[in-house]
């Protein structure tokens, strides 16, 4: 038998062959799959292209629904790409700051997605594909805007408070001004950043003057929300729905009050920046008022330096189990409950939409009569909750105090919530790239 030798090459021409092999490979590969490349960097992480391009179809899927008219393809990408700039620092501020978002939750949400839209979770992964994603993408988008939920419910709505004599000085302004006006609207927000220069300000007027003259011209003021809004819904044509003039900021209020439908409000300027108004209807509001209310009561363990968090809310895993056995909520109520209504079992009264604070309302408007909560936290510390029974009650008579109270929290926590984003997004690191 004959073994052949393969002739010898020197070193070098090994090497050589190899790189010709490997870009040849590099060079087919690159005609199946397009190049990415980082577009933004925010922080210590990045945006890349095709991330920004799986934005923009979902964007324009939406869009298309609605009949709204696309803008041009890179107007849309300038404005997605600095929306994902700001989502993305508010998660990193979230994450940073100690938001967590159990996994349990994502997949409820899921799982709330499907009931709605009478699928299950099989039928959901197959709808989600047909729109170019999955479900796992779809668990990405939930924790993420959970994440930022979380965070505004922390640092801006659970801040929030009304006084009475705020209530009392609404009350006037409204005896004043008559009966009060629900107006059906848009915006268009163009944000001037914190501390920005003279320069700085005028250029953002400019832009903001640009989109007035374009809706002058007979522009589609959805397509130009999409395109040019700093507003978070700006997606969605700038809509806010009906909202009554007492939920607004003022600036708003008195801009919308002499409009008629179809009609556009001059610039107006705020700290945030500038804003533009389209409204589409107003109506006065019904005189009768009926509300669910909800006779609740509660265990409250504080946080102190003595008590953790964490104690507190093993605290109340330990009474949870033994209500669960059997042992009357009321009776640990008095024992070991932190807050005033001890002394009465833990028994809050009934209870009007807007007079908890978010995260316990949220809390015991997902439970059942009779029902007991898993520990739950508040600004006031860690609770139990238990739902006794609701009721549909008239509040004619209260309708002007808890009106009052939900227009004036409402508002304050947009406008706080505006300037939480703004200051989140002017301390991030940003540095924005080419996108081709």
């Amino acid at each position: 038998m004959k073994f052949f030798k393969r002739p010898e090459r020197h070193p070098l021409q090994w090497i050589a062959a190899l790189l010709i092999a490997a870009s040849t490979l590099l060079q087919a590969h690159a005609a199946v799959l397009p190049l990415d490349h980082i577009v933004a960097v925010v922080n210590d992480e990045v945006i890349t292209r095709q991330e920004l391009n799986r934005r923009y179809d979902e964007v324009v899927r939406n869009l298309s629904r609605q009949n709204t008219p696309l803008p041009p393809r890179d107007v849309l990408e300038k404005q997605l790409l600095e929306r994902m700039v700001t989502e993305l620092a508010l998660q990193q501020h979230a994450r940073s700051t100690g938001v967590r978002v159990d996994p349990t939750q994502v997949e409820r949400a899921l799982q709330r997605i499907a009931a709605q839209n009478k699928l299950d979770m099989a039928g959901l992964a197959a709808a989600l594909e047909k729109d170019g994603m999955s479900l796992d993408s779809m668990r990405t988008t939930i924790r993420n805007e959970l994440l930022i939920a979380r965070a505004r419910e922390r640092d801006v709505d659970n801040r929030i408070s009304v006084s009475d004599a705020e209530i009392e000085g609404y009350l006037q302004t409204q005896a004043q001004q008559g009966a009060e006006t629900e107006y059906n609207f848009a915006h268009i927000l163009v944000t001037v950043p914190e501390n920005a220069s003279p320069e700085q300000i005028q250029a953002r007027r400019a832009r903001a003057e640009d989109i007035l003259a374009q809706l002058a011209n007979g522009a589609d003021f959805a397509q130009l929300s999409a395109s040019h809004s700093d507003a978070p819904n700006a997606l969605q044509g700038g809509a806010f729905g009906w909202r009554a003039s007492g939920k607004m900021p003022a600036l708003f209020a008195e801009a919308l009050k002499p409009l008629q439908p179809g009609q556009v409000s001059p610039l107006l300027k705020s700290s945030n920046g500038f804003h533009i108004l389209k409204l589409f209807d107003k109506r006065g509001l019904d005189a009768t008022l009926r509300v669910t209310q909800t006779h609740a009561r509660h265990i409250l363990i504080k946080t102190n330096e003595i008590t953790s968090e964490a104690d507190a809310r093993n605290r109340l895993l330990q009474l949870k189990e033994r209500i669960d056995n059997g042992v009357k909520f009321d009776e640990l109520a008095r024992l070991h409950s932190e807050d005033a209504s001890a002394s009465k079992g833990g028994d809050l009264g009934w209870i009007n939409p807007g007079d908890t604070v978010p995260d316990f309302e949220k809390a015991m408007n997902a439970l059942q009569p009779g029902e007991v909560s898993a520990p739950i936290q508040s600004p006031f510390g860690w609770h139990l909750i238990q739902v006794l029974e609701r009721r549909e009650q008239d509040v004619t008579q209260e309708r002007q105090k808890l009106v009052a109270r939900q227009a004036i929290r409402e508002r304050k926590a947009e406008e706080a919530f505006q300037d939480w984003v703004r200051q989140i997004r002017d301390s991030a690191y940003v540095e924005l790239r080419p996108l081709d």
